[in-house]
């Protein structure tokens, strides 16, 4: 009986991304497709360039359910990377020469078997860039998740934490209610143990997206008032903020049909394209690991379901680095997130 409620969930998922990317190619709003877009700027064909990039999702659940998240995550998601998957994971890294492994979810420390592969990729690469993408609540709503904090730091994890705004009201409204002043405890947590101070090489970045259909405001003058603004109400200090574009994708997608902004949004990306961020799109350092082991190009084809390119592998368990740096990309509609502005990828903006 589990084993079809399982299957059905998963079909009804593959339905849902076909018809998201089926809406972001036949209601064109009078924008033409990424695809030609690239042609006349001379970026074409888009590849990969290298592999620097292991990014694993772990999972789909989380203890949040926020209106901008593209994964569609939330507390009552299957969806959860099994030890088998993780070890051909780790077998990949043992064959390449990939030194950062970027582990995201839903909320990746929900993974029962999370630790032991922190502390398998730890043991395998000593010398790895660890980065974990949290969303910090973990740490004060469950004593399950209390010590994390010291866990990260005995395996000089690198934190990447997900908060939009240094203001209680626009957080907890994307977020869900207390999720902002959970969020700065946590944060105080991390900074107690020497996470985002200078003298320390323990990394605590934020990540920022907007609270809308708009583009993100320029990185490094954003990052300067998230600095003032947390260290002066809440003492909480951190080492960079990285902007995101919210991208056309599940939940937020969602929002712009029922709002009627979509195509009002998507023209704006369109209307944005920088061909200078083409060059850095993380899709051409970047592999993606789905949560079951397939491959992608990136995180949010992942969402979409969109395969990578046939002569590729498809699945961790074949990694190959050399035919994956030699990848052509796969591209769509939603794409145009990526290079809209000054370019958004999940290490912040691109030129």
């Amino acid at each position: 009986m589990q084993k079809t409620q399982t299957l059905h969930r998963q079909n009804t998922i593959l339905a849902a991304a076909d018809a998201q990317v089926k809406l972001l190619e036949e209601t064109d709003c009078g924008i033409h497709p990424f695809s030609k877009i690239l042609e006349e700027s001379g970026n074409v064909p888009l590849s990969s360039t290298s592999i620097d990039i292991l990014q694993i999702n772990t999972g789909y659940v989380c203890n949040l359910l926020c209106r901008h998240c593209h994964v569609d995550a939330g507390p009552d998601r299957k969806e959860v990377m099994t030890p088998q998957t993780m070890r051909y994971c780790l077998d990949a890294l043992d064959k390449s020469s990939i030194k950062t492994v970027d582990i995201t979810g839903g909320a990746p420390e929900m993974n029962p078997d999370f630790r032991w592969f922190i502390e398998s990729i730890r043991t395998r690469v000593q010398d790895a860039k660890i980065v974990v993408r949290s969303n910090l609540t973990l740490f004060t709503a469950n004593e399950k998740y209390r010590d994390l904090p010291d866990f990260f730091k005995q395996h000089r994890v690198t934190l990447i934490a997900s908060l939009p705004c240094y203001t209680k009201t626009t957080v907890d409204n994307m977020r869900g209610y207390g999720v902002f002043e959970r969020s700065i405890e946590a944060l105080k947590l991390l900074n107690n143990l020497g996470y985002g101070k200078k003298e320390s090489n323990l990394e605590l970045n934020l990540l920022y997206n907007p609270d809308g259909p708009s583009l993100p405001i320029e990185q490094l003058q954003l990052e300067r008032e998230f600095k003032k603004q947390l260290v002066e109400k809440h003492g909480v200090v951190f080492n960079h903020l990285y902007t995101i574009t919210n991208m056309p994708i599940s939940r937020f997608l969602n929002d712009l049909l029922e709002s009627g902004y979509y195509c009002k949004y998507m023209s704006m990306l369109a209307k944005s394209y920088n061909p200078l961020a083409v060059k850095n799109l993380m899709c051409r350092t970047t592999v993606s690991v789905g949560w079951d082991g397939t491959l992608y190009d990136c995180d949010f084809n992942q969402m979409l379901q969109l395969p990578l390119d046939k002569r590729a592998p498809q699945h961790i368990s074949s990694f190959n680095e050399e035919k994956l740096r030699n990848r052509l990309i796969t591209v769509g509609q939603h794409c145009y997130g990526c290079t809209a502005g000054a370019g958004s990828s999940c290490h912040g903006c691109l030129v």
